[in-house]
């Protein structure tokens, strides 16, 4: 027998299909809610218009989106003046509007002649190189086949590149025929453009109607970033950070440090024969660790920090340069940005992520980048740190108060213009850059 009063006992009842249907979110303290009525029903409509949407939507896109989007923006004023023209002249009787209307309507039906038929191509879009670096020439070609049994009259091709269009014109073109278009593209800026799909447009005089068929997939080219190469003793720089010892000893590296009396466990391999047969007892090898050079970059792309786009476009090349040069020499390299680490595992990889990177202002500066650099990559050996002018020898002790002791630490510092200089701020050694040239010198000025 339920208890409780006939309030409790109507709610109780209320409640039930709710706890059903598995929403029991839709009760509180013994009331229905309407925001949560409401939000089950219109979750419920959603779910059960969803199928037709879709079924509605891929319609459109198969079959209305591409008869509509034939008219271009011109066309589509054109036919709302021919149709308000119409509407005026009807209801004011004037025969000027509608003559007006009449003519709009008989260009938009010669204009489909210009845009109805079919195109047989064959088109190859080829990047001889997908990936340069800033200043190198980008070469690409166009190759256009007839692939029908009948001359094709004369056409112009479009090849998204970027921004901007560039426009090959075929000429008449016999069957199996194939015409061929080379083309530059300008590398002048760090960037990743979209070079495609090359499309075939026919369109009438004035414009009214512009059909396009695509005819190639998009390619990527990437500009990579301006790098120098650090030959000699910059490179040897880089390269003496590994094997550094440490005071630890091992059974087992490359670095020999002594020999002791073999214990039980040791792996025979490491037993020194020769001094076993003097002494009459097992002696083993002892080694000495050695620790690996792990290099770490900190970029900083804060741009509130550089002084002007070029400053922060050299900070990138520098960062680019130093990791090139540690990927060459197979030491083991980490990255990091205020938005992330780039990708370091080969060189192609991390100047692509390079090329992506934009600058903006945000409130983390180099020295929080710092900090997560420190946190991030624990077992690093070395730590670059390349900021820009606008950083100052304040902020730049901070970042170096997080660096572990025994790291070496050295910041980059860009100001274009100035000439190689270095400095020392407590531990941290601060090298002034003035031109990506000079990074080299920069360093061997480190290695002093």
């Amino acid at each position: 027998m339920s208890t409780g009063t006939p309030l409790t006992r109507l709610a109780d009842r209320l409640r039930q299909p709710f706890l059903r249907a598995g929403r029991p979110s839709a009760l509180r303290s013994g009331r229905l809610q309407p925001s949560a009525v409401w939000a089950e029903a219109t979750s419920a409509a959603g779910l059960a218009l969803a199928p037709a949407w879709q079924k509605t939507r891929d319609l459109w896109l198969r079959y209305a989106w591409p008869v509509f989007s034939v008219v271009s923006v011109l066309g589509w004023s054109v036919l709302g003046a021919a149709v308000l023209l119409w509407t005026a002249g009807q209801a004011f009787g004037w025969q000027e509007a509608k003559a007006a209307a009449i003519a709009a309507f008989v260009l938009f039906v010669i204009a489909i002649g210009f845009i109805l038929g079919r195109s047989s191509y064959g088109v190859v879009l080829d990047l001889s190189r997908t990936r340069v670096a800033v200043g190198d020439t980008a070469v690409g070609s166009i190759a256009v086949a007839n692939t029908s049994a009948r001359p094709l009259l004369p056409a112009a091709l479009e090849l998204p590149v970027g921004t901007a269009t560039a426009i090959f014109h075929l000429p008449r073109m016999k069957p199996q025929q194939v015409h061929e278009d080379l083309f530059t593209i300008p590398t002048a800026r760090r960037a990743v453009i979209v070079v495609g799909p090359v499309r075939s447009v026919r369109a009438d005089p004035l414009h009214l109607l512009r059909r396009q068929v695509l005819w190639t997939e998009p390619e990527d080219l990437y500009v990579h970033p301006r790098t120098v190469a650090l030959a000699g003793s910059a490179a040897g720089f880089i390269r003496d950070l590994e094997g550094m010892p440490t005071t630890d000893l091992s059974s087992a590296d490359v670095s020999f440090h002594a020999l002791r009396d073999y214990v039980p466990g040791d792996d025979r391999r490491h037993i020194h024969w020769k001094t076993t047969a003097r002494t009459n007892k097992l002696m083993v090898r002892q080694f000495e660790e050695t620790r690996r050079a792990h290099l770490a970059i900190s970029l900083s792309i804060n741009t509130d920090e550089y002084g002007s786009e070029q400053e922060f476009e050299m900070a990138i090349s520098a960062a680019a340069s130093i990791g090139r040069q540690a990927i060459r020499d197979q030491r083991e390299l980490d990255i990091l940005t205020q938005k992330g680490p780039l990708r370091c595992e080969t060189g192609r990889t991390m100047l692509d992520d390079m090329t992506r990177i934009v600058g903006a202002p945000m409130r983390r500066t180099a020295v929080d980048l710092a900090r997560t650099l420190t946190d991030a990559v624990p077992n690093a050996s070395v730590v670059f740190m390349v900021v820009g002018s606008y950083v100052t020898p304040t902020q730049l002790r901070s970042a170096s108060a997080s660096v572990p002791m025994g790291v070496r630490s050295l910041a980059v510092r860009l100001q274009p213009g100035a000439a190689p200089a270095r400095a020392n701020i407590g531990d941290l050694t601060v090298l002034t850059l003035g031109d990506l040239s000079d990074l080299a010198i920069v360093l061997r000025k480190a290695a002093a």
